[in-house]
C-alpha cells in the first residue's frame, strides 16, 4: 500500500546491499478478486488489492516486505491498517512456507525511520556499515526522486488550459486499475491533472492547518496542504477514495465544507465501480467546469 509512496527508498536499500528487488504484477482483476476472497467485508478496497499482491508473491522470493509505520510524530498518524499489516499478513498466510521481513516506524515510541532500516538490516545479516551506508544512498535517492516529481508537476501547473487537481492517496491515483482509470481520462478529455500529494511534505503539513489544525493522519495532512497550495490555480477538485476509507470519508467532508470558489467531485471508488459509471461522472463535471468558464 505504501510503494507508491517509498518504492525508490526501498528499491535502493536493497539492491545497495546486493539484493534483488521483485515487485508484484500490475493490479488486474484477478489480483482485486484474489485479496478479496481473503480479505474480510469491511476492509478497504486498497487492503483488498494489497492482500492480492502479496498472495502473488508467496513462493516467489526469500522475504515479502510488509513495513508497520505507525506514526512520525504526535498528531502525525498513519491510518491503522498501516499498524496492523504486518500481524495481519504473517497470520493470514500462517500456512504459507514464506518468510515476511519488517520494520518498525513509529516515532512516538523512539524508533525513527533510521533505526528501522538499521534494524531490518540487522535482521537480514548484513555488516552495520554496509546498512548505514545502503540507507543514506538510498535517502538521498528518495529525495531526488520526490524533488523531481514536484518540480514536475509545479511547470505543469503553470501550462494553459483547463486544470484539475486530484486529492487522494498515492496507493489509489497510481494504481493501473483503480486510479489510473480516473487519469488518463483526464488526459484524453484534454484536461491537466495535478495531484495535492506531489508537492513538498514538509510545507504542505504546515499549511495544512489553513484547513484543519486538529487533523492527525500524516498524508491526509500533506494532501489538505496541498489543496491550499493549488485551489486558486486550478478550475476544479476531485476527491478519489477507496471504498470505505474512514479517514478519507472524514477529511474529504471537511474539504467539501472549507473549501470555498471551486468545484469539487466526490468520486468513491470501490470493487463495482464500472469504468463507464466512473467517465460518465468525470465527462460531467467537466462539462460543468466548462459551462461556468464559457467554454462549452
Amino acid at each position: 500500500m505504501l510503494y507508491y509512496r517509498y518504492r525508490t527508498l526501498w528499491r535502493t536499500f536493497f539492491q545497495e546491499l546486493g539484493m534483488e528487488v521483485k515487485a508484484s504484477s500490475p493490479t488486474n482483476r484477478e489480483v482485486l478478486e484474489h485479496g478479496t476472497a481473503l480479505a474480510i467485508d469491511e476492509a478497504c478496497l486498497s487492503l483488498k488489492i494489497y492482500l492480492g499482491h502479496v498472495a502473488e508473491l508467496i513462493g516467489e522470493c526469500d522475504y515479502i516486505l510488509v513495513p508497520r509505520v505507525s506514526n512520525f510524530g504526535w498528531h502525525r498518524n498513519m491510518c491503522t491498517r498501516f499498524e496492523a499489516l504486518p500481524d495481519l499478513v504473517r497470520n493470514m498466510f500462517r500456512d504459507a512456507d514464506q518468510a515476511f521481513l519488517s520494520y518498525d516506524l513509529d516515532v512516538l515510541e523512539k524508533r525513527d525511520e533510521k533505526s528501522a532500516f538499521l534494524e531490518m538490516g540487522r535482521q537480514l545479516g548484513c555488516p552495520v556499515r554496509e546498512v548505514k551506508r545502503a540507507y543514506k544512498l538510498a535517502k538521498k535517492a528518495e529525495q531526488a526522486h520526490n524533488k523531481e516529481r514536484v518540480q514536475k508537476q509545479e511547470r505543469l501547473s503553470k501550462q494553459e488550459g483547463l486544470k484539475i487537481l486530484l486529492a487522494g492517496h498515492s496507493y489509489v491515483l497510481e494504481d493501473p486499475y483503480i486510479g489510473r482509470t480516473v487519469t488518463g481520462y483526464l488526459k484524453e478529455s484534454g484536461v491537466i491533472p495535478l495531484r495535492a500529494d506531489l508537492v513538498d511534505r514538509d510545507g504542505a503539513l504546515k499549511r495544512s492547518r489553513e484547513l484543519s489544525p486538529t487533523c492527525k493522519w500524516e498524508v491526509s495532512r500533506e494532501i489538505l496542504g496541498g489543496i491550499v497550495q493549488y485551489r486558486e490555480n486550478v478550475d476544479g477538485i476531485i476527491l478519489v477514495s477507496a471504498f470505505p476509507c474512514g479517514p478519507d470519508a472524514m477529511v474529504n467532508e471537511l474539504i467539501a465544507r472549507r473549501v470555498k470558489g471551486v468545484p469539487i467531485l466526490n468520486l468513491v471508488l470501490d470493487s463495482q465501480t464500472g469504468t463507464a459509471g466512473v467517465e460518465t461522472r468525470l465527462e460531467s463535471f467537466i462539462d460543468i467546469i466548462r459551462l461556468k468558464r464559457g467554454t462549452l
